[in-house]
């Protein structure tokens, strides 16, 4: 049987915590998938260990073999107790700062007035998060960022996203090369999967990388307009537009949002794999 590599965002995505309501039977249905042979289960998010545990024991979320957590900026292998993280992406990604610490950059972005420093559970060696008005000019930040960054010779990823739920802007400073894409990408090769057997499930704007890169990918029917809208521009801009699913609901009976989402695009994408759905759904 066919292997998969399904890696999936956790909140809005996988976690139904949106405003939209969750098609009845389908985080069961994504976790029968996730037990069957040959499935390795990704969880990619900007969460940090503890709030990953967290949701996996409120969800009742399958344990997953890896967790790609801090916006891409840490990887763990998981076993029955343990979590071990991998210490050749953190060599990747450190050369980007130059060996400088995220303290160092927090100092060179403390003059910008409208970031507000996220709460330390949040912050990461490889990671400086920050709040911002939702209605902010992200470019405009972006830029004001890259200027302030330039003369330390840093390499970073200027990730910006909504939280729909707090009404908040998000916006991280990663090393360029710790993105969600980056970091699935660098996990695809080290377990020998391509992109015929890798699936990414995403909803927002810290997911674009991946979205709209040669991974077959599935933006759930839940994502913002503008997600949706960016996403596509991106895709197409990239050559990758057969690459991206977004989800309408109508797969199954079910709506597309949250895990009917990543299952409808699941059966798009890789419709070789769509009997395995269907030989794991018992009604």
């Amino acid at each position: 049987m066919k292997s998969l590599l399904l890696c999936t965002d956790l909140d809005r995505t996988l976690l139904p915590n949106g405003p939209q309501p969750e098609s009845p039977g389908a985080r069961e249905r994504f976790a029968r998938l996730a037990r069957a042979p040959g499935v390795t289960l990704v969880y990619v998010t900007g969460r940090h260990r503890a709030l990953v545990e967290e949701a996996m024991a409120e969800y009742a979320l399958p344990r997953p073999d890896y967790v790609i957590g801090d916006v891409g900026s840490s990887i763990h292998r998981l076993d029955a107790t343990r979590w071990s993280p991998l210490p050749e992406w953190e060599d990747v990604i450190g050369g980007d700062w130059g060996g400088a610490s995220a303290l160092r950059l927090r100092e060179r972005c403390a003059g910008i007035g409208e970031l507000a420093l996220q709460e330390e559970s949040k912050q990461g060696p490889f990671k400086l998060s920050y709040y911002a008005p939702p209605d902010s000019d992200a470019e405009a930040l972006r830029t004001r960022l890259r200027e302030q960054l330039a003369p330390l010779g840093i390499r970073a990823s200027l990730i910006w996203s909504i939280d729909e739920t707090l009404g908040r802007g998000l916006l991280d400073i990663l090393p360029e090369s710790a993105t969600k894409y980056h970091a699935v990408d660098f996990l695809m090769r080290r377990l020998g999967h391509g992109p015929d057997s890798t699936l990414f499930a995403g909803d927002s704007g810290n997911d674009l990388e991946a979205l709209a890169s040669p991974i077959p990918a599935v933006l759930v029917a839940n994502a913002l307009p503008e997600v949706r809208k960016e996403a596509l521009a991106l895709a197409a801009a990239r050559g990758h537009s057969d690459r991206l699913y977004c989800a309408r609901g109508g797969w199954g009976g079910m709506n597309g949002c949250y895990s009917a989402g990543i299952l409808e695009g699941l059966a798009h994408l890789h419709p070789e794999l769509s009997a395995r759905l269907d030989a794991n759904h018992h009604p």
